[in-house]
């Protein structure tokens, strides 16, 4: 497992469209795919009235987690950040640009807008299991 570089971390992030969501509602931890755009130092997705939005609105943190799988290596990033709901005529009209389409054909028309404010991100090189390594007497 190799660290990533805060450079590769949002180089990464901007390459992805789906990833999943995560927040706290209440006393659960609920997680939600979602498909997104990144510049790499914040998120944008779109949204309806629920419980996906009521804890968008009271969360102190929102984590976004997307990944890659190959076969001979993977990597995960983490975004950290506040979400807050874009309204203003001008914020939606970029968001609208940037041509977010709902996974499933729903009305989503609300966009909300995650600022990143860590970034976290790891590369894994896959293969074979090892085999186990003989025990040791004391």
């Amino acid at each position: 497992m190799l660290p990533l570089s805060a450079e590769e971390n949002q180089k990464l992030l901007s390459s992805q469209s789906l990833g999943r969501l995560v927040e706290r509602i209440g006393e659960r931890i609920e997680v939600f795919p979602i498909n997104f755009w990144s510049d790499g130092k914040r998120i944008v997705f779109r949204t309806a009235p629920g419980t996906k939005l009521a804890g968008l609105v009271a969360a102190d943190e929102i984590i976004l987690e997307t990944d890659y799988v190959s076969e001979h290596s993977a990597w995960s990033v983490v975004a950290r950040g506040t979400a807050r709901i874009l309204e203003g005529e001008a914020e939606v009209a970029e968001a609208e640009s940037l041509d977010l389409r709902p996974l499933i054909p729903t009305v989503k028309r609300v966009f909300v807008e995650i600022t990143i404010d860590r970034l976290d991100g790891r590369r894994f090189v896959l293969g074979n299991e090892p085999e186990a390594e003989p025990e040791t007497i004391a």
